[in-house]
């Protein structure tokens, strides 16, 4: 009970430690399942053994015989499950070519880039020389976002690296699974008629009960079959069941099945799916925490050992130096990313938790075939995990300085709101140079700002944490400008330090408006010191124009300013002076000179 309860807690510890420093979560969780397990036995315990021994020797271990491979394979199927949801269709049309080749044929040239060097190296048979590539193809978004969290970088690279981490998780582990059941049903004996056969009705029951499976759950749910308080529960047993059935009819397409199950469910009209993928999400963290201390325990320093030789330098040195690059390189062949950009999305390819999870089932599985050379699959793929995300963490940002793609300055305007003025404020902003991304949770206002052009992403903001984002590091500016006081504070108060390094502006409330005592340092978070959202939409709804009015002297910028805030209907904006766009807070605080510019407002035309 202890160890059990032990290992639940290091996990969430690891899991915190991970947030704390912004660090990948598989690097903490490994570590402490390494030293609970061969390092304890090595050189810490009196006399011994582990500290957590995940398997039953007679005296300790959590579990019985095969107990732990069966409590992997379930917790497995569940990860790979969520991984299905996530993967869309449109995802893989929209992205872009150049994501579209790196999770195609960058993730061919690593299959046999990597399998044929580990071939050579190690002097591992094809088959399992192939199941180390397909395993080592994925990277996921939980290496790579913490990472770049900090690095400020052009969108276009950001883009590149998470959608990659999304779409190649369930791609590569499908490749895994695919190769591993055609090396059992081939008993590592080749291309035999048996194994054809034998691999043609994994292929086939795996993608029959994921399908089938698939739209019954879709059906049920969207016919209200199942209460609301049942909805997740259900579906995890649905998931476990899938998982099971599939593999009574036909041994090891299990786990096909579910990413199958995963995929259909994910790209059909499940009215539900946000909340199946939240409850997901959670139990996978949970599972993933417990699965990576119990596998790392499970290792054996004579594991550890194998590793300790040149070839293991070679091997890490030719996958992270060579094979990434040139998968890259192929990748992204005529498209518009410059030659540092290539050279920096090359350099970051930390492999992830699927890779690391399903290396160690499949190792122990093989071992237990008794597969010549399967010992070598999970300390092989720890290295190359545990490698790269160090390798990654410790060097990114350092290389994104050398090469030039580090922003000097984040100034691109994160409006939290997409009304109607807020749109027309935004493609002001865009057309003159600025890049602008506006959120709301109002599905049709972000539907209409899309239909504008304008960058934009239906999010509730009490419910998403912005900061995992890593498309918006170069985000400066803030500006709150809903229709709701208590979102606009909330957003300011909230994500200020993630977004307003140049500055987080919110709009008025009506309260603040009306009282004239208010301290000067408060009327600098104003977008602007005398209007609110109503002022704002008057102003609009009058006159929803955008207007340019020369400045000679400072004299007359304040009575141009005055005006605006006591006679007319219209919303001063920015100042535009040298060439430069300055919010009106942001203008009256620096010492620059307050004339010979420009006044941006919101409403009807007038003159000095």
């Amino acid at each position: 009970m202890l160890e059990l309860a032990g290992i639940i807690i290091l996990g969430i510890l690891a899991q915190w430690v991970a947030w704390k420093f912004k660090i990948p979560a598989i690097l903490p969780l490994i570590l402490i399942g390494l030293l609970v397990g061969p390092i304890a036995a090595a050189f810490l315990s009196e006399d011994g053994t582990k500290w957590i021994e995940p398997i039953w020797n007679g005296k300790k271990g959590l579990f019985p015989g095969d107990g732990l491979y069966y409590f992997v394979s379930l917790a497995i199927s569940i990860v790979l499950f969520e991984g299905g949801l996530t993967l869309k269709r449109s995802e893989i049309k929209n992205v872009g070519p150049v994501i579209t080749k790196l999770i195609t044929l960058g993730s061919a040239i690593t299959f046999f880039g990597a399998g044929i060097v580990a071939h050579f190296i190690f002097d591992l048979g094809w088959e399992l020389s192939f199941l180390f590539s397909g395993l080592i193809i994925v990277t996921g978004p939980t290496v790579i976002t913490p990472i770049l969290r900090n690095i400020p970088l052009k969108k276009d690279i950001s883009t590149v690296l998470k959608w990659e981490g999304i779409l190649i998780d369930p791609i590569g582990a499908l490749v895994a699974v695919l190769v591993f059941e055609f090396i059992s049903v081939g008993g590592g004996s080749g291309f035999t008629k048996t194994a054809l056969m034998e691999f043609s009705k994994i292929l086939l029951f795996g993608t029959t009960f994921g399908f089938t499976f698939a739209h019954a759950l879709a059906f049920s749910i969207n016919k209200k079959l199942i209460p609301h308080y049942l909805l997740n529960v259900v579906s995890l047993s649905a998931v476990l069941l899938v998982f099971v059935l599939s593999e009574m009819f036909a041994h090891e397409s299990g786990l096909l099945a579910v990413v199958v199950m995963g995929m259909v469910l994910g790209n059909g009209k499940l009215a539900n799916l946000k909340e199946l993928l939240y409850f997901k999400e959670s139990l996978s963290v949970l599972l993933i925490s417990i699965l990576f201390i119990l596998l790392s325990a499970n290792i054996n320093i004579e594991d550890l050992l194998l590793l300790y030789t040149w070839r293991t330098a070679v091997l890490f040195a030719i996958v992270v130096f060579i094979i990434r690059p040139l998968a890259v390189f192929a990748s992204t062949r005529n498209s518009k990313l410059k030659l540092n950009e290539k050279l920096f999305i090359s350099w970051v390819g930390p492999r992830g938790i699927v890779a690391a999870g399903i290396a160690s089932l499949f190792g122990s599985k093989l071992l237990k075939q008794g597969v010549y050379g399967a010992e070598y699959i999970t300390p092989l793929v720890f290295m190359i995990v545990l490698g790269t995300v160090l390798f990654n963490a410790t060097t990114a940002r350092l290389f994104a300085k050398i090469v030039g793609v580090l922003l000097k300055t984040s100034d691109a305007i994160l409006f939290v709101g997409a009304s109607s003025p807020a749109r027309l404020i935004a493609k002001y902003l865009k057309d003159n140079g600025k890049r602008v991304i506006l959120i709301d949770s109002n599905k049709d206002f972000i539907a209409q700002a899309i239909k504008s052009d304008l960058e934009a992403f239906q999010i509730d903001i009490y419910n998403q944490d912005l900061s995992d984002n890593i498309e918006l590091n170069d985000v400066g500016y803030l500006i709150a400008m809903t229709g709701s006081e208590a979102v606009n504070t909330y957003a300011v108060d909230s994500f200020s330090k993630y977004f307003g390094e140049q500055g987080a502006y919110r709009l008025a409330t009506s309260k603040e408006v009306l009282n004239t005592n208010l301290p000067v340092e408060n009327q600098t978070k104003f977008l602007t010191p005398k209007d609110d959202y109503l002022n704002l939409s008057e102003a609009y709804r009058d006159n929803p124009e955008i207007h340019e009015i020369e400045i000679t002297t400072e004299k007359v910028y304040r009575k141009v300013l005055s005006k605006c805030f006591n006679e007319l209907k219209s919303v001063p904006l920015f100042v535009k002076k040298g060439g430069r766009l300055f919010l009106i807070p942001e203008f009256e605080k620096i010492e620059l000179p307050k004339d010979n510019c420009s006044l941006i407002y919101l409403g009807k035309e007038f003159k000095p």
